[in-house]
């Protein structure tokens, strides 16, 4: 069964399956904050249409509002569980129906079940504030098993929280030079992959937004992780298939069930 999936820059893919389209994290933003977009165009209204967008946390740069505020009436938002109160602009996107997941929890759109998995990362929209929601991956299951990582950390029980996948989404850099707890650098992304054994992955989150005024320090950073990522993922884990996109490229799997 084909399963296609477009990276579209930072966390944002399209993940398409048994006729059901996904978006995940959509970010279509050129500036965020102190952040702008280095590489990649946006996304064309037309390639912004889902059935539902897969929202993983509560970071601004994950859930987006004016990003989510653009997609089509009827489009599903799945989130984490208590992401509308810590969120009060979510409960203005009133086009857009909502559902709200923990770890375990599973729902389906079209002929897809999407399963909430746990993913080590600070799920709270602010540092500080009384609102607390997980931060989730997500396994969507129909023709193919993809695993969208969200932003995580390695944690002991990934791969059995996770299951068997045919093809992963990793996220394997940031939006700055340095990466805090709670992320997958290269080689953490390579031992993820080692543990969870998919047929193929995708590297995601990186490349993409870059902080302002910082072009010269350590633009490596930037531009790197993707194939470092493919050259370790080579060394742990020889038997996976590493599909590094280039923004806006769009990937088609036959996976064999």
């Amino acid at each position: 069964m084909p399963v296609e999936i477009t990276w579209w820059g930072h966390a944002t893919c399209a993940v398409e399956d048994s006729n059901v389209r996904l978006l995940t994290d959509p970010l279509f933003a050129r500036r965020l904050a102190h952040l702008r977009r280095r590489r990649g165009g946006l996304p064309t209204p037309a390639d912004r249409h889902a059935d539902a967008a897969l929202v993983s946390h509560l970071h601004a740069d994950h859930l987006h509002v004016p990003s989510l505020a653009t997609l089509a009436p009827g489009t599903r938002l799945i989130v984490p569980r208590g992401a509308p109160r810590a969120v009060p602009g979510l409960r203005r996107l009133t086009h857009l129906p909502l559902t709200e997941m923990a770890p375990g929890d599973e729902t389906t759109v079209g002929a897809l079940t999407i399963r909430a998995v746990p993913a080590l990362h600070d799920g709270r929209r602010l540092p500080v504030g009384p609102h607390r929601s997980p931060a989730l991956g997500f396994v969507v299951e129909g023709g193919a098993r993809t695993y969208f990582a969200g932003d995580t950390g390695l944690f002991d029980s990934m791969a059995e929280d996770v299951g068997r996948v045919d093809v992963a989404l990793l996220p394997v850099g940031g939006w700055g030079p340095y990466l805090g707890d709670g992320h997958l650098d290269p080689g953490r992304a390579a031992e993820a992959l080692a543990r969870l054994a998919p047929g193929s992955a995708v590297p995601v989150h990186y490349g993409t937004y870059w902080p302002i005024g910082m072009d010269a320090i350590r633009p490596h950073e930037f531009h790197a992780p993707g194939d470092e990522f493919v050259r370790l993922a080579a060394l742990r884990a020889p038997g996976v298939t590493v599909h590094r996109l280039s923004h806006g490229e769009r990937l088609r799997l036959e996976v064999a069930r």
